[in-house]
């Protein structure tokens, strides 16, 4: 690996750990320039995780750090999503890499569009959802989000935030303090099946993993609203380019 490649991999690293700590998708970055620097794709999704348990470590530190956790439900719909995650990550290292590329583009609009339009609001904090029977329904629902987490990880983060203002109305700051814990939870799972099937490259992950740290404790630490604008456009560009390339290359 050259020094452009270092310079490259922390700087998608600290965009990506930026961007999954405020609201999702930061993984829509750094998958398709794994893949673009010769990783097979199989091998770029397993070595994505190691930045990423990295990373969600420094986001929960950050959110603890200013009093944002919500325990016991986090661990509770964690352990649930890790438990998914096992399934998808099994399924992710058995597909072909051009198939994956294609699912990767797809996935890449979707999130696009989904950014666009913004449909995740926040709730007021008074209708907050956690009771058993609200409880009950995200475990069961985070299960499935934790498949989805485990086989390609990106814009998961939408789907989690998604999950929780609707299903139990947690303010966007809760929402994603519990975020970060889920993904990280998961993620270690994932990140196991990925490791025994020999689908990593440790260097390139731990390079990648400097850039999402970084990124992960500033995010956490900053409003999660203030730049969002920005940063939505400058995500949806960067991955609409990424997806074209991805598509016309599988």
């Amino acid at each position: 690996m050259d020094f452009l490649q270092i310079i490259i991999l922390i700087f998608a690293g600290l965009a990506a750990g930026f961007i999954n700590t405020v609201a999702g998708g930061g993984s829509l970055l750094t998958l398709p320039v794994l893949i673009f620097m010769g990783l097979p794709p199989s091998v770029a999704n397993g070595t994505n995780r190691i930045a990423l348990v990295l990373q969600n470590i420094m986001g929960v530190a950050g959110f603890k750090s200013k009093g944002v956790f919500v325990f016991p439900y986090s661990l509770w719909v964690g352990l649930s999503a890790l438990l998914g995650a096992i399934l998808g990550a099994h399924f992710s290292v058995q597909i072909k890499g051009e198939l994956f590329n294609q699912i990767l583009a797809v996935v890449m609009v979707a999130v696009v569009l989904i950014t666009v339009f913004n449909p995740i609001k926040n709730p007021d904090a008074t209708l907050e959802r956690l009771g058993a029977k609200h409880q009950w329904i995200g475990v069961v629902v985070f299960f499935f989000i934790g498949i989805y987490g485990g086989f390609i990880q990106a814009g998961v983060g939408f789907l989690i935030l998604g999950a929780l203002t609707f299903i139990n109305k947690i303010s966007l700051v809760k929402a994603n303090s519990i975020k970060v814990f889920v993904v990280l939870t998961y993620t270690i799972s994932a990140l196991v099946v990925f490791i025994l099937e020999g689908s990593i490259n440790w260097i390139y992950g731990l390079t990648l993993a400097l850039g999402n740290m970084a990124g992960a404790w500033i995010a956490s630490r900053w409003s999660v609203k203030k730049g969002d604008k920005w940063i939505r456009w400058f995500m949806i560009v960067m991955v609409i380019a990424m997806a074209i390339k991805l598509w016309i290359s599988s």
